[in-house]
């Protein structure tokens, strides 16, 4: 049995965007498995995933609905959860199998961020690590938030410091949409975003969103231009 998690907090994303994923996940995945959504508001969530809420967790007064609430993954008890857990950000797209990332490594499991390379920084959409493991990530925090926050700015680069020795998914694994789905330069007004090579997981970290990307919705900045992407319907649903 393994686990996959995702976490919802606030309003940023809607109750299909668990849904989504969670079907994704069905359809990808051929283990044993429980999808969890650690969430404040189970209201439109399908009856059939499980919900835990969120644990408390310090936040900072000035942005209480940030990233850093992602950090109550690492608590010491989720409900009943333990094992090998694969975490995945409500914003992803699962385009193959994922077998494999549960049997990928022992260590704590990240992408490496595609802005940040050989740097040891983490893109936290997706990674993999086993229930109560790495609760000094949490601990270490809480007990010192102002520090923390004012050291290292956001989540993925304290936790990918504060754990230290973390591998890092295949580079063709996990891509992200932005960087390796939409044409470069002018290619961009000609041709459509397609599947990276290997990819299993495409990550739609900032602007767009699945549900934009597909529709070619680039936030009305002419530089950002990219034509429709409809085969992401076929996926994200």
């Amino acid at each position: 049995m393994v686990n996959v998690i995702c976490i919802k907090w606030g309003d940023l994303y809607g109750p299909e965007f668990v849904n989504k994923l969670y079907s994704m996940v069905k359809r990808n995945i051929t283990r044993e498995f429980r999808f969890v959504c650690i969430t404040d508001d189970v209201n439109g969530i399908d009856a059939s995933i499980e919900t835990l809420p969120i644990p408390e967790i310090c936040m900072p007064a000035d942005r209480p609905r940030s990233g850093w609430k992602k950090l109550t993954v690492f608590s010491e008890q989720l409900g009943d959860l333990s094992g090998k857990t694969l975490f995945l950000d409500l914003d992803v797209v699962i385009v193959d199998n994922i077998d494999a990332l549960f049997d990928y490594s022992e260590k704590f499991t990240i992408i490496e961020n595609w802005t940040q390379k050989g740097r040891g920084i983490g893109n936290s959409s997706v990674f993999c690590y086993r229930i109560g493991e790495h609760v000094d990530v949490l601990k270490h925090y809480e007990e010192h938030m102002d520090d923390v926050i004012n050291e290292y700015g956001n989540e993925q680069i304290y936790l990918s410091k504060r754990i230290g020795d973390i591998n890092y998914w295949p580079e063709q694994w996990c891509r992200s949409f932005k960087f390796h789905s939409i044409p470069k330069g002018f290619l961009r007004y000609f041709l459509t975003p397609k599947i990276p090579e290997g990819c299993k997981i495409l990550a739609f970290h900032g602007h767009p969103n699945p549900d934009q990307a597909a529709v070619g919705n680039y936030g009305g900045r002419i530089l950002k231009y990219f034509k429709p992407a409809r085969w992401i319907e076929k996926y994200w649903a």
